[in-house]
Order: C-alpha cells, then sequence, then structure tokens
C-alpha cells in the first residue's frame, strides 16, 4: 500500500471513528402498565418494598406497582399530588396542591407537615425528592416566575431555597453529595448548585445542560452510578441520557408518547428504568397516533442506579 492510499485509508478511518464516538446509543422501551394516566409523573423506585411508586397528577391518584406479581393498587388522594417519597420510619410523603402531607398506606391517613403556599391559590406543588442527609426538596408551580423550591424537613421546619420559579420539576444529587442539579422547565436548562450535605445550603448556581429547540423541555431526571443524569423529555419522545460535565446528550431511550414525564432506576439490580407519560390536551387524533400516551413504560438502560433517598425522621435537620 503506497504513502497516498495510506493516507487515504488513515482519514478515512479518523472520519469513521469520529462519527462512531459521537454517535448516540438508541435504547428502545416498552409498556409495562397499561392504564392510561392523565398526567403520569413522580416515579419512585421504593428501595425496601421493591414497588414502583408513581402519581397521577390531575387524577389526585397515588399508585403502586409490583413487577414480579404485576400487582396495582391505587389510591385516591383527593386532590392533585405532585410526587411521592418514601419516610424511613415507614408510610410515604406526597405533595398536595395545598401542601405537604405524611400518608398512611394501610389506614389511608393523611396528616399534613407543612403548607407554605396556603395564600398562592394558583400555585400547585409538583416534583421533588430528598437529599441524601433525608430532607425533602420539593417545587412548586403556577404563573410564571411566582412559584419557589423548599427544603423540607420531617419536624416541619421549611426553607425557601429558591424563587423566580415556573415549573420546578427534576432535582438529583451526586455521589459525592456536592453537587445538586436541578429543573425549572420552562427555562429549558439543568442548573448544577454546589451543595453542603451537612447544612442543606446551596451555592454558585451554573448551568450545565441547555436544551436546543427540537427536542422537547426537560422535566423528571434521575441519576445514574456514573454520575450522568437521565431527563425525561416534555415532548421530546424519550428519556435522554446527559453528560453534566459536557453538556451533550450522549444516550436516549425512545418512548412512542411525545410527553414523558418521568424517570426512576428500579428492579432487583437498579438497572431498569421506568417511565411515565402524559396525556393531558391531546386531542382524539393525537391519542389515535399515540395510544400509548399515559401508559408507563421500562426500559433496559445498560447502567444501574442509585438508591432513592429517605425522609430520615430520627434526627432534626433543617
Amino acid at each position: 500500500m503506497n504513502m497516498k492510499v495510506k493516507s487515504i485509508f488513515l482519514l478515512i478511518t479518523l472520519a469513521y471513528l469520529c462519527i462512531f464516538s459521537n454517535a448516540q446509543q438508541i435504547i428502545p422501551s416498552k409498556v409495562i402498565i397499561n392504564h392510561r394516566a392523565v398526567l403520569g409523573e413522580g416515579s419512585l423506585w421504593h428501595p425496601v418494598e421493591k414497588l414502583l411508586y408513581w402519581v397521577d397528577i390531575d387524577e389526585g391518584i397515588l399508585n403502586t406497582y409490583d413487577p414480579i406479581t404485576k400487582d396495582e393498587k391505587k389510591f385516591v388522594l383527593g386532590q392533585k399530588v405532585g410526587t411521592v417519597v418514601p419516610i424511613d420510619s415507614g408510610g410515604v410523603l406526597v405533595a398536595l396542591k395545598d401542601g405537604i402531607y405524611s400518608y398512611n398506606l394501610n389506614n389511608k391517613q393523611l396528616n399534613l407537615l407543612v403548607s407554605p403556599e396556603n395564600n398562592l391559590e394558583k400555585n400547585r406543588f409538583n416534583d421533588g425528592k430528598c437529599d441524601p442527609a433525608g430532607r425533602f426538596w420539593v417545587g412548586s408551580m403556577g404563573p410564571r416566575y411566582q412559584a419557589f423550591l423548599y427544603r423540607i424537613s420531617s419536624d416541619g421546619n421549611c426553607k425557601q431555597m429558591l424563587d423566580s420559579i415556573s415549573t420546578s420539576n427534576g432535582i438529583v444529587w451526586s455521589a459525592d453529595k456536592k453537587t445538586m442539579y436541578y429543573i425549572d422547565t420552562s427555562t429549558g436548562a439543568v442548573r448544577a448548585f454546589d451543595f453542603d450535605n451537612a447544612s442543606g445550603n446551596i451555592t454558585n448556581p451554573r448551568i450545565v445542560i441547555k436544551f436546543q429547540q427540537g427536542i422537547g423541555y426537560p422535566d423528571g431526571m434521575s441519576i445514574d452510578s456514573e454520575d450522568k443524569l437521565w431527563i425525561a423529555h416534555w415532548g421530546g419522545f424519550c428519556v435522554g441520557r446527559w453528560d453534566p460535565v459536557t453538556g451533550k446528550m450522549i444516550a436516549k431511550i425512545e418512548v412512542p408518547a411525545p410527553n414523558v414525564t418521568s424517570c426512576a432506576f428500579g428492579g432487583k439490580n437498579l438497572d431498569e428504568m421506568y417511565i411515565t407519560t402524559a396525556c393531558t390536551g391531546m386531542s382524539a387524533a393525537d391519542l389515535e397516533k399515540y395510544p400509548d400516551s399515559g401508559k408507563v413504560f421500562v426500559a433496559h438502560p445498560g447502567v444501574q442506579g442509585v438508591k432513592a433517598n429517605f425522609l430520615v425522621t430520627n434526627q432534626s435537620i433543617h
């Protein structure tokens, strides 16, 4: 092989490797729960009960699903519900329209913990999760720039952490507990904050991911064992795996429903991903075209997630 041919061959090889290295991994999904929610959200894998929890916001329903027995249960809460997290002493915490409540699934008893927005009738609580120290972070949504993000401990101590929010959504923490990632959907961005696990304080906000036009808006979010972010794309037919260091999407789970709302790692080895979707606002023609809208999907992303954090009740954390 002469030098000219070798050079051409090398250039072709390098071009191929460049294209291949930038290619996104495409992962399929399939329906696992056929019930169609109006606005499915708040997916959570309970690491002790081995159950999937998720909510239908508009219907005010908390759902559980056992992937082994296929048993489904529904709990009607009486008002819109944004998210659910487990409590270390038993039961769950739910974010309802008018406040944060503990909920006993056995006797179906709701107990109000705190209601920081009882004077904001146009707002409702939306997504939230517990941080590594066991505090509950939950945000609201309402008229543009008039919602907030709160940090709440089990004794009801509540502190406003961010203001001027429109649609508070996904929130996760890095493995070293030094970074918090947060989504206000209307901004089309993921912000990172320096996080102090001892105090629960956040500083140094910066944008690490910005959604470009045509891929939807960032909604719910999960984090994997490699500190990569998995983000539900509202209007984007997928859950994207994003690298918060480069700001690039490196893989995606394709979902045959336009409005993908939340995602949670689950299963015995935390290597399955459960995905909620919505059908709210869709026309009859849209539903005929995308009949699985509002259903729950499962995929195998090829990486493990991390266990959900519990609300901690045996210590005072402010």
